[in-house]
């Protein structure tokens, strides 16, 4: 007897169960190799607060999901419903700011990532989608949904990929410039004057949000100084992490580093890490006590750099932004990309066609 598989159900419906939710998700993530901004630890910290009006896409086969993704829909009198993927669409909850962002998959079938995002379009492709931090895959199933898509901007996101490095121990450097070669031996140099250079990483909950308290401080010193903010002067960013630390502390998917010359305090780097890689999401470096020539931004990455490979991590990940240092210790690079999808009746739509229609004929 024959047994056939029934073809893939995708469905759009409003959230009723979390929890049952996140149940499926974990299930999924196990097969997706998803990174960690796509991971339930990052889409379901603090959820019933970010996702006031939360609607789940679910592509199923035979019970079983292929797909997941988790938005929140907002209205207005300007625009048609909005889905943001990932995100509430309001600033006071979107602080974190998602890179990585995407449509959960189970692997190798990026080819629903179009009938996905014509799902969340809606009947007619009557909803507007806002993707943020997604790749180019998303992008270009979103060209193909018969809707108009406005890219807001794309960035570089640079990384290191281990697996092109030779394992000889300094492979690394003698892969980077010369220039930054230098700087970073002649960085380490200085610090050896005060102590051995070592990396520490937090052992508990608690030592990590000591942790993130003590790099939040020197964040914001250096942001203050340039006339920034920084991102801990918002109250709900550090709720949100630390209520993210208390949930991937137990599953070893968050470092909290603590990088130091002896006694003295380098910097502290906050990284995310699953399936392989490590992203390199919030630091802050001891700019005041930094002497001539000391780099304590390039130093604390060399250093985690060196430990995370000793380890046999594949993938150290800047995340998106063009810094220097980011491309000086690069050897890859992916694009990641903020746009939305807009119906073509819309104003939005029609606003985008005539731009684009603009465009065309001055070029």
């Amino acid at each position: 007897m024959t047994i056939t598989s029934s073809a893939p159900f995708i469905s759009v419906t409003d959230l009723t169960d979390l929890n049952a939710l996140g149940e499926r998700w974990r299930a999924l993530e196990t097969r997706a190799a998803a990174p960690f901004f796509q991971s339930w630890t990052w889409v379901g910290c603090l959820a019933a607060e970010r996702f006031p009006d939360p609607v789940v896409l679910a592509v199923q086969q035979d019970g079983r999901d292929l797909a997941l993704a988790l938005f929140n829909r907002r209205t207005s009198r300007l625009s048609p419903k909005t889905l943001w993927l990932g995100e509430s669409g309001m600033p006071s909850l979107d602080v974190m700011y998602v890179e990585h962002n995407g449509i959960l998959l189970d692997q190798d079938r990026a080819d629903l990532l179009a009938p996905c995002l014509r799902a969340a379009l809606g009947p007619a492709l009557g909803r507007r989608l806002v993707l943020s931090g997604v790749n180019d895959a998303h992008l270009q199933a979103a060209r193909h949904t018969n809707a108009l898509v406005r890219v807001q901007r794309s960035q570089p996101a640079p990384y290191i990929d281990f697996t092109l490095i030779a394992p000889d121990t300094d492979a690394f450097l003698q892969g980077l410039g010369p220039n930054t070669r230098y700087q970073l031996r002649r960085s380490a140099r200085r610090y050896a004057a005060h102590g051995p250079l070592s990396v520490h990483r937090a052992a508990s909950v608690a030592e990590a949000q000591d942790t993130l308290d003590e790099l939040a401080g020197l964040h914001q010193v250096s942001w203050v100084e340039r006339g920034r903010s920084g991102a801990f002067a918002n109250p709900y960013f550090r709720k949100f992490h630390r209520e993210l630390i208390t949930r991937a502390m137990p599953r070893a998917e968050v470092d909290l580093l603590r990088i130091t010359a002896g006694p003295q305090l380098i910097g502290c780097l906050y990284n995310f890490r699953l399936n392989g890689s490590v992203l390199a999401y919030q630091s802050g470096f001891n700019y005041p006590a930094a002497g001539p020539h000391q780099k304590p931004g390039l130093t604390s990455h060399h250093l985690a750099i060196d430990m995370y490979r000793a380890a046999g991590v594949q993938r150290y990940d800047f995340l998106a932004g063009e810094e220097r240092y980011k491309s000086s210790l690069s050897n890859a690079s992916a694009t990641l990309h903020w746009f939305d999808v807009v119906p073509t009746w819309s104003p939005r739509g029609v606003i985008t066609h005539l731009l684009g229609m603009n465009r065309s004929s001055q070029s």
